[in-house]
């Protein structure tokens, strides 16, 4: 191999300032990128309010380099105002799972104290800004006296929603989300399950014990095995669990084992490796049985 020379390993910082609305800067600092051929980009949008970034914008840098990643705050107030304007019933429809009444969007501030609105919130969300990219995470930003803003993460790789999920969890409470605590968070009955999940020990707690039933039926779904990097290619969006804890899940479950590419089988959750295999047991409790009949 050639030798590195020293001045390319050194970090290259460049500082360039512009003045204006971003979308009419948007077209220049593309350019600049383009220019510079950046592989890895992060933009930091932090708006006031929710009209300062087209969503079309959003999905414009998400398509536009190899690996692209948005932080992105919005306001949820604007966007419940302009759907109920447009379809009230059609609003009223997707929150009535969680006791929403139509008379209720009357009082938007009052809505957005309660924590069960969180979780059609999200959901609201998510769907608004799911085409941007592959990986969404829908979560508010955390304030009990009212849900009205979000950071939002896009991500094209499944790697960078996971470490997106793990930095949450390093600093619990700073974000919340309502519902599942496993997989398929946004697909929860409030009547049966739901809970505010702040990315801290209890929240991890509650997380292994549904990734445990969770998982097993994900592997049996999808033919009894799973490549790991399939695996965490299928879950991300539909989980805001620590890797950790997934891995341990996996492990805990009697009825999953992972296997190495060479034939072997892990017997450490810190081990797991993404050219590994999650396959069911050829012997198995009955567990997998029942999974198959849903």
């Amino acid at each position: 191999m050639a030798k590195i020379k020293e001045e390319e390993r050194r970090l290259h910082i460049a500082c360039q300032f512009m003045t204006g609305a971003f979308e009419t800067s948007y077209p220049a600092i593309k350019n600049l990128i383009a220019q510079g051929r950046y592989r890895n980009v992060l933009f930091n949008l932090d708006q006031c309010g929710h009209s300062k970034v087209d969503i079309g914008t959003l999905g414009d840098i998400m398509t536009s380099t190899h690996s692209a990643e948005i932080f992105f705050t919005f306001s949820i107030k604007p966007l419940l105002a302009f759907l109920h304007k447009r379809d009230p019933l059609k609003l009223a429809r997707q929150l009535k799972h969680v006791g929403v009444r139509q008379a209720d969007l009357n009082d938007i501030d009052g809505l957005m104290s309660h924590q069960g609105w969180l979780g059609a919130a999200e959901k609201l969300v998510f769907d608004q800004f799911a085409a941007c990219a592959r990986y969404v995470s829908p979560f508010s930003i955390h304030n009990p006296t009212g849900w009205r803003y979000w950071l939002i993460h896009f991500a094209n790789s499944a790697r960078a929603r996971q470490v997106y999920n793990d930095i949450l969890h390093d600093n619990s409470t700073s974000q919340a989300h309502f519902g599942r605590a496993g997989l398929h968070m946004l697909s929860y009955d409030p009547s049966a399950e739901g809970a505010l999940y702040l990315f801290d020990m209890s929240g991890r707690e509650a997380a292994r014990t549904q990734l445990t039933e969770d998982i097993p039926r994900l592997i049996t779904d999808c033919g009894d095995a799973l490549g790991v990097r399939e695996f965490y290619e299928t879950i991300y969006n539909a989980t805001a669990a620590h890797t950790d804890d997934i891995h341990t899940a996996i492990m805990a479950c009697e009825d999953l084992e992972v296997q190495t590419e060479t034939g072997g089988v892990r017997q450490k959750a810190s081990t797991i490796d993404v050219r590994d295999t999650i396959r069911l047991k050829a012997q198995r409790s009955f567990f997998p049985m029942f999974l198959r009949s849903k």
